[in-house]
């Protein structure tokens, strides 16, 4: 079994909605509409295969809190109510180091669905 290193470092910025985790190999700020969207909730995973549900208009929610959840993961809570995910070390581990990708499928999803980072106001001139 693969141990999943720990952050050394767990840091929420409020103002620019982030959370910073610190590990031996870099430091990573994670937005809080990236980790909104990739909540490992049923609510956005879905329950089960196939049944995830693609979030949108999360670009400006913010993170009100993080609280411990055992010695196996984070309870993160939006500022949108939504608080039933639990990012799990492992999982957190796996945002941080492949957020590029993660983000850009993310993009990809949005525009197939013709759905908006937005909360679907699109501003007319």
């Amino acid at each position: 079994m693969i141990e999943v290193p720990l952050p050394r470092d767990i840091r929420l910025h409020l103002k620019s909605r982030t959370l910073e985790l610190v590990y031996d190999d870099g430091t990573f700020e994670l937005s809080a509409e990236f980790l909104r969207v990739h909540s490992p909730s049923a609510e956005v995973r879905g329950h089960g295969i196939g049944n995830g549900v693609l979030q949108h208009g999360k670009k400006h929610v913010g993170i009100k809190g993080v609280e411990p959840s055992g010695n196996y993961a984070l309870k993160i809570i939006f500022d949108d109510g939504h608080d039933s995910g639990l990012y799990t070390w492992e999982y957190l581990h796996d945002l941080a180091h492949n957020q590029a990708e993660y983000w850009e499928r993310y993009l990809k999803q949005l525009e197939a669905a013709g759905k908006s980072r937005d909360n679907g106001l699109i501003a007319r001139g």
